[in-house]
């Protein structure tokens, strides 16, 4: 009965983060029909400059743009949630399955972007955190700062004037094979790696103090399980929050290093439609990312649980 109960409460928690998720998109679908009229007349905004006015009108009507606000946003709701943006006036294709077709390879980005961000940032965050006060901690500090001081493009250039044409280990564009993701990944990874090394030092010394620890160590345990099994996992739950906070962050950041790079992904598609005021293709990569955001944050949502049983639904 006590399972039943615990299922159905689960359950309930899911419901309610989904709704609350629905209302966020709901939100964010304001924003983006908001962006058809951020530059004034979309009519005037998505034609020739030379066009007639007559034509102009006529657009205006056939596109539905003459209609109240409302009327409007109602129309575009309809349509989004069926996954309808329009077509692109680029590629005269639809918007969302542009976004789509390149969204894996922005995704496969951002996925080596936060490997690498965690193979950085815990190692550094650990060992200032240890080791508080000390030449390793201020080191550590030091490089954190630079990785959260450098500006994404310039470190994009400077790896790969290094990796590419001096050493010519890696290629410099492209995405033809797995040597394709390093550098970029590295430029999308360096900002996150910063902030999640500088909250895991800071967790981490907290908990260092805590009374369990101390009575761990007084048990005669090793350091290595105190930190393991003890420390890490409950120094871990700030940071689990600022990774799903990251995933924004590592999307931007994908936007830069796929245009430096020639990377074939969503960012570099979101740079082109900007320059030629693709405007479904631009509302369709909205609507997207904020849905991956959303659901990122939902199951992070689950995993505190995991990491700390005092947390409940």
């Amino acid at each position: 009965m006590l399972l039943v109960d615990k299922v159905e409460f689960v359950l309930g928690y899911l419901v309610q983060r989904v709704l609350l998720g629905l209302l966020v998109l709901l939100g964010v679908s304001v924003t983006v029909f908001g962006l058809t009229y951020l530059g004034g007349d979309p009519a005037a905004a998505l034609l020739p400059l030379n066009t007639a006015p007559e034509d102009v009108e006529l657009f205006r009507h056939k596109a539905g743009l003459d209609q109240p606000l409302p009327i409007q946003y109602i129309n575009f709701l309809s349509h989004a949630v069926q996954g309808d943006f329009g077509n692109s006036f680029r590629y005269r294709e639809g918007a969302l399955g542009l976004i789509l077709e390149r969204l894996p390879a922005t995704l496969t980005l951002a996925g080596v972007g936060m490997f690498f961000a965690l193979l950085i940032a815990i190692p550094f965050g650990i060992i200032s955190g240890l080791n508080r006060g000390t030449m390793a901690d201020t080191l550590s500090r030091m490089l954190v700062l630079l990785g959260q001081s450098v500006p994404g493009f310039w470190l994009a250039i400077v790896l790969i004037l290094i990796f590419a044409v001096k050493l010519r280990w890696l290629p410099v564009s492209g995405a033809a094979s797995w040597q394709s993701l390093i550098l970029p990944g590295f430029v999308v990874a360096a900002f996150p790696a910063a902030i999640i090394a500088r909250l895991l030092r800071s967790s981490l010394i907290n908990v260092m103090n805590k009374e369990y620890i101390r009575t761990a160590r007084a048990k005669g345990l090793a350091p290595a399980p105190v930190l393991f099994r003890h420390a890490l996992k409950n120094a871990a739950i700030p940071v689990v929050t600022v990774i799903g906070l990251q995933i924004g962050t590592l999307l931007g950041g994908a936007v830069i290093a796929e245009v430096v790079f020639a990377y074939p992904g969503v960012g570099r598609l979101m740079v082109q439609s900007i320059s030629a005021r693709d405007l479904p293709v631009i509302q369709a990569f909205v609507a997207v990312t904020a849905t991956i955001v959303v659901t990122v944050n939902l199951v992070l949502d689950l995993i505190y649980t995991w990491l700390d049983p005092r947390i409940t639904f």
